[in-house]
């Protein structure tokens, strides 16, 4: 049996330690100037100009109802593909990219550490830490998507 390895970017919301395939994930950026959008859903922090192109950024930890946090010099925007959009998700901090062998990958439960389970492709296991991988498109909804595509 071979064990795929799977490459995920891996990032803090709050405790927990997140993960996103690499595959989806274009650039990693600093916090920058976000500017508002009128009558966007409230996850929504506003856009970014990213070398030339406008994309919309999302807060994930509005996203995921998780209470809100004073901004640091340690937030990141990753500026990742869902679907035919490219979003900036802010997090807490970025902190390293690991190789996730698909053994150590387990379903998701039915709810974990306060965000619905949607969102959540597994959980993968690496010694004695948890990594909640995410599938990023659910994390916004075809609506959603729209909404943010006429931004």
């Amino acid at each position: 049996m071979s064990d795929d390895l799977k490459q995920v970017v891996v990032f803090e919301l709050g405790d927990e330690e997140y993960g996103v395939d690499i595959l989806q994930v274009k650039t990693i950026e600093r916090l920058m100037n976000i500017t508002r959008v009128p009558k966007a859903p409230d996850f929504v922090e506003g856009v970014i100009n990213l070398r030339g192109e406008v994309v919309p950024v999302i807060d994930l930890r509005k996203r995921f109802e998780l209470p809100a946090r004073e901004r640091t010099e340690d937030n990141r925007i990753i500026i990742v593909n869902i679907d035919s959009i490219t979003v900036g998700m802010i997090v807490d901090s970025a902190s390293e990219v690991l190789h996730l062998p698909e053994s150590q990958i387990e379903p998701a439960p039915k709810m974990i550490s306060g965000i619905d389970s949607d969102f959540i492709s597994g959980v993968g296991k690496i010694n004695d830490r948890l990594l909640i991988l995410l599938d990023l498109s659910k994390v916004l909804k075809y609506k959603e998507i729209e909404q943010l595509e006429n931004l």
